[in-house]
């Protein structure tokens, strides 16, 4: 059978623009310019007959044919991905896209993949750090490193490794700090966006709540580590993303010992992702780097 398709490039555009509902977010996740990405739609709906969106100064809206039109492109874009990822025998592509959680990003993968790099020289990996749900295969991101419960559906989710919580400060900091009634005298760096924080290490302590509406926030937790290691305040660290910290003098543990996070870190991959060469590799040395101990840091380290 001769199919009439139209051009397979301009429906990634299409899926890409419908799903966000922005030329230029869709032009940013598929590395095009804003104007490559309208002039390809331009040419889909010429294809077709039709308009696929309403475009205005403010938004960009789907039409009743682009609405229609996009739930049955994206699942099919999604079933070619698979597919491919589940050729048997194709080739090894020496090339892997990692999604990780920006805090585990910055803290622990960056300084630890030239440890990869020295065992599979071969693969080049590429690393994104942008705190969204991931959607394989469709993202063209070959695993993803988040925090959570473990509450993934639709993906394989491997449990890296459990966290650990424990106030952490600048040495100076921490000399003055005898025990936990100490507290209150001293500046709590927050984190706004996680589950756990002091309101929680503290009632896994058994202790009584700080005041949790005094301090200063923070959006992100290698942010919160930052303004601690500078002498701002005392902030809740999390093992192992802050043993490297722990190890060069920056940070100091205190008010131990650490108690055990309801999150952890997980390894989110696509099920046909599972079969490729480089991204056992990855799995493989993530767990091995994960479970070795840090210079440093192996008195403090829970056990």
């Amino acid at each position: 059978m001769a199919y009439r398709l139209p051009p397979l490039n301009a429906l990634r555009l299409f899926e890409a623009a419908a799903r966000h509902l922005s030329f230029k977010r869709a032009a940013q996740e598929l590395h095009l310019t804003p104007s490559a990405v309208s002039h390809g739609i331009q040419g889909l709906e010429a294809w077709l007959g039709v308009p696929l969106f309403a475009r205005s100064h403010r938004q960009l809206v789907l039409t009743q044919a682009g609405a229609t039109y996009f739930p049955r492109v994206a699942q099919i874009l999604s079933d070619i991905a698979s597919a491919t990822e589940s050729v048997p025998g194709r080739r090894p592509v020496d090339r892997l896209r990692v999604s990780a959680a920006p805090t585990f990003g910055l803290r622990w993968l960056i300084p630890h993949l030239a440890s990869f790099q020295a065992r599979y020289p071969s693969i080049d990996v590429t690393l994104d750090t942008v705190h969204r749900q991931v959607e394989f295969p469709r993202d063209g991101v070959d695993l993803a490193i988040r925090m959570g419960d473990g509450a993934w559906d639709g993906v394989n989710a491997d449990l890296l490794v459990r966290q650990w919580l424990v106030p952490v400060c600048a040495p100076e900091v921490a000399a003055g700090l005898c025990g936990v009634e100490d507290l209150t005298g001293h500046t709590l760096l927050h984190v706004s966006d996680v589950a756990e924080d002091w309101g929680a290490w503290a009632a896994m302590r058994g202790l009584p709540a700080p005041d949790l509406q005094r301090g200063l926030r923070f959006d992100a937790i290698h942010l919160a580590w930052e303004a601690a290691a500078r002498g701002l305040g005392i902030a809740i660290g999390r093992f192992p993303v802050v043993e490297d910290d722990l190890a060069a003098g920056r940070l100091v543990a205190v008010l131990g010992p650490p108690v055990e996070a309801q999150t952890a870190y997980w390894l989110l991959t696509d099920r046909a992702a599972l079969r490729r060469p480089e991204v056992a590799a990855f799995r493989s040395w993530l767990r091995s780097e994960l479970a070795a101990p840090r210079p440093g840091t192996d008195a403090q380290r829970p056990r």
